[in-house]
């Protein structure tokens, strides 16, 4: 920020006198006969690109790190959305936007969702998306859904819908019978496939479904029934106006006797998009957000589908009706049942974190353009991002949001070269994360809208019709509630089998309870704060003994109660026992990819926004104080240190922005003119 001069300022009083001055002078019979008008100056937009220092880092290096892969083809897509004019392109302060006409009514926006559907399919862009092998081809069908996220949710969502819900059920519970059937027409949206999984009655808790599958053995078909209103399918994307065809979960029933919950693929219309019979159909109605996605309700009734629609791989149905499977345990029967959410959530979370950088890249280039008071009298207003308050708003989500990007980067890395040997972790890991990068996108979006005032409001910013169109993100897919409370009872019973077989932990990253336990210094100076080796040690000391005091408390319960009792009552060791795991596991990942760059300008940045990161976790959870894990004085310590990071991380904001590369076209006027954008002759063309 420029040096003011503030020597000899005008007393108070001097400044009133003046005024009352000018005042009288307006009175008198001269100024009322031919009154004076003084031109004021208008306050101007002064581009960011050009008024802050130029990038002390290479953008295009940290870009790589933050998204990983395949950046050659993210640019493609967003060129194949630029250049249609079904992507509703718009000219306003001197640029061209791209963003859903939010203004549609709710079919209208469903329409226009399905012909950019339709125009992305003619594109190419879901070429191999189902029928191409390998960890390269599912990364970049994930890269190209990350960019179709940032135009808009629905689309995201109604592609995912049928690609990673539909697709990947057919494909990853089914056997050949099914690819041959249905792959290749998913791909080439000859059918358009939906999910009923959840139902009226029963969203998180699968195994409660009332859906009934009963076998025939003399027609060798499966009947499915809707037995009552609670058990009609509640939320199916695509059910509603598009849907051909379905995977309906149910319980089975042979001969009297449940075997759990299975997967069948159902039609549900014909090829002239009527409703079959024996199936009712209903709109679920206006949202809150996500308007593009028919959201629908389904109920059977009686319908038959062929004994082969019965997706086999975990378990088949042979024609007489006997039962067979290849996982005796019922538990992890119904686990693999479940496999096709693994791939949603791992969705939901990347795309969290991409929403989070264009709300983040919108605020902070309009908080290094717009001015707003001035620390002397008559002096230049201070840019917004030039108040310490106000990097103290950003920057430490735009720390949280880069962390985050590693993460999300570990995960989809983790799940596209999965094993049978990952199944476990990938679901520990995708529960954590899917449920802590949700809630921070909706935190990041909420201080984002705040911070960019009452033009934060208008729909064509995007950021306060973001807080609409994600709100979704925390309980789709699994509650975040319930799922952070997964993970705690994982960890819970990896400290349990630990212990009994006497061996080391060996996962997850719990490899650090094997070793002593971490001593945290009694005075904390900046140095140490910033420390990377102290920085895990803190975090590892506050999982060590929240998984320790957990198990403690589930152990007095237990005394008492049954198992799942025990664990509901320590709900609220349960809730920091995961936000400790999920924290840790963010910075460990981080780490990794930080160690990998050489030293240099960039590495220094990456140790600010980790450091960064690591401070705000103490200041915003009272975990570290209420456990023990630092002191009152530490903790006040380490609040300091979050404002000596925003000053230092300060000039480095617009380049950290402009490397999440994300086309101007998919900001908003906010983020450029907005001065201009806002003018008569600027409307929207």
């Amino acid at each position: 920020m420029a040096s003011m001069d503030t020597s000899n300022p005008p007393s108070s009083a001097a400044r009133r006198a003046a005024a009352i001055a000018r005042h009288l002078a307006g009175l008198t019979p001269r100024a009322a006969a031919a009154p004076v008008l003084e031109a004021s100056a208008c306050l101007s937009y002064t581009p960011p690109d050009s008024a802050e220092p130029a990038p002390a880092f290479s953008t295009l290096e940290l870009r790589a790190l933050l998204d990983g892969h395949h950046l050659r083809e993210r640019d493609w897509v967003f060129g194949a959305m630029e250049e249609s004019p079904l992507f509703c392109p718009r000219r306003q302060g001197g640029k061209v936007f791209v963003s859903p006409d939010y203004n549609e009514g709710k079919e209208g926006q469903r329409e226009a969702t399905m012909r950019r559907v339709g125009h992305l399919a003619r594109r190419g862009v879901f070429r191999g998306w189902l029928t191409e092998p390998g960890a390269d081809a599912e990364l970049r069908k994930l890269a190209l859904l990350e960019c179709l996220g940032m135009y808009d949710h629905s689309l995201a969502i109604k592609i995912g819908v049928h690609f990673f819900l539909w697709g990947s059920a057919i494909k990853f519970l089914g056997t050949k019978r099914h690819h041959d059937k249905w792959l290749a027409d998913t791909e080439s949206y000859v059918i358009k496939g939906c999910f009923a999984m959840t139902e009226l009655g029963h969203g998180s808790n699968v195994r409660g479904i009332e859906t009934v599958a009963t076998y025939d053995s003399k027609t060798r078909e499966f009947v499915i029934n809707t037995p009552c209103e609670s058990a009609q399918k509640y939320w199916i994307g695509g059910a509603a106006n598009h849907a051909t065809h379905t995977i309906v979960f149910a319980q089975l029933h042979i001969n009297g006797r449940n075997e759990g919950v299975h997967a069948f693929v159902a039609q549900i219309r014909d090829e002239n998009e009527n409703v079959l019979p024996n199936i009712q159909i209903a709109d679920c109605g206006h949202k809150i957000g996500l308007n593009g996605v028919d959201n629908g309700r389904i109920w059977f009734k009686n319908i038959r589908v062929p004994r082969e629609n019965l997706l086999n791989l975990v378990a088949d149905v042979l024609p007489d009706g006997q039962y067979v499977s290849m996982i005796d345990n019922p538990d992890q029967r119904f686990a693999a049942f479940l496999s096709p959410l693994t791939l949603g959530r791992v969705n939901i979370a990347v795309n969290a974190v991409y929403i989070s950088k264009v709300g983040l890249a919108i605020a902070v280039r309009y908080a290094l353009s717009r001015r707003a008071f001035s620390v002397t009298p008559d002096g230049p207003e201070m840019l917004l991002l030039d108040y310490p308050s106000h990097q103290r708003r950003l920057l430490p989500l735009l720390a949280k949001a880069c962390l985050m990007s590693s993460a999300a980067n570990f995960m989809k890395r983790m799940y596209v070269k999965r094993t049978p040997e990952l199944n476990k972790a990938i679901h520990i890991y995708s529960s954590a994360l899917k449920a802590t990068l949700t809630w921070q996108n909706m935190t990041t979006l909420q201080e984002c809208r705040e911070a960019c005032g009452g033009q934060g409001l208008k729909t064509e910013n995007r950021i306060g019709i973001f807080k609409a169109e994600f709100d979704v993100q925390s309980t789709f897919e699994g509650d975040n509630n319930v799922l952070m409370q997964q993970v705690s009872k994982a960890l819970y019973a990896e400290f349990l089998a630990a212990k009994r077989k006497k061996q080391p932990f060996n996962g997850l990253g719990l490899e650090h309870l094997n070793g002593p336990c971490p001593v945290i210094p009694d005075n904390l100076t900046s140095g140490t704060l910033r420390s990377s080796r102290f920085q895990m040690d803190l975090l590892c000391l506050r999982e060590r003994d929240l998984l320790k005091q957990f198990a403690e408390e589930v152990s007095n319960y237990l005394a008492r109660e049954s198992r799942e009792k025990a664990l509901m009552l320590s709900y609220q060791l349960a809730e920091d026992l995961a936000r400790a795991f999920t924290e840790r596991t963010i910075l460990e990942i981080f780490l990794d990819d930080e160690k990998n760059v050489p030293a240099g300008s960039l590495k220094d940045v990456l140790g600010l926004l980790r450091s960064l990161y690591v401070m705000v976790c103490i200041d915003e959870s009272v975990s570290f104080l209420r456990y023990g894990c630092l002191s009152r004085e530490n903790v006040a310590s380490a609040r300091k240190e979050v404002m000596t990071l925003c000053s230092e991380l300060r000039p480095h904001a617009l380049a950290i922005v402009s490397s999440f590369g994300i086309p101007d076209a998919f900001l908003s006027p906010l983020a450029f003119d907005w001065i201009e954008a806002n003018a008569p002759s600027s409307g929207s063309e």
